[in-house]
């Protein structure tokens, strides 16, 4: 065996077997192509992104780990999305959330205004 080496199984290898799925038409209205990564906290992609956003709170792009998916300027593409695991803590992205994905499921409450909040005082 070789240090890192992966050793698996024959056959095919599913991917987030038997989680929740979503799946979301989403339309890119820039005139630039937008990539997203395998798991960008979908909710905060790009805003010429166009899809109920909300539908897409916790979630992330289910494909394999360090691949992404690319929607040139009116592209128009079906997508799936699965939770994020694990703590479902979500900082960074684009700010919006900053915080557990569990403690406020208000948009705007976190986040940026949040942020904002901070430096005022």
């Amino acid at each position: 065996m070789i240090p890192g080496e992966y050793i698996v199984a024959d056959g095919e290898i599913e991917l987030n077997a038997g989680r929740e799925t979503v799946k979301l038409l989403v339309a890119n209205s820039g005139d630039r192509p937008i990539q997203v990564g395998s798991h960008f906290h979908f909710f905060e992609v790009n805003s010429a992104l166009q899809f109920p956003r909300e539908s897409a709170r916790g979630m992330r792009l289910d494909i394999p780990a360090g691949t992404a998916v690319r929607f040139e300027p009116g592209d128009e593409k079906e997508i799936t999305l699965v939770p994020l695991v694990g703590s479902r803590q979500v900082y960074g992205f684009n700010g919006l959330i900053n915080d557990s994905l569990e403690a406020d499921k208000n948009f705007g409450k976190k986040g940026k205004d949040k942020q904002k909040e901070k430096k005022k005082k």
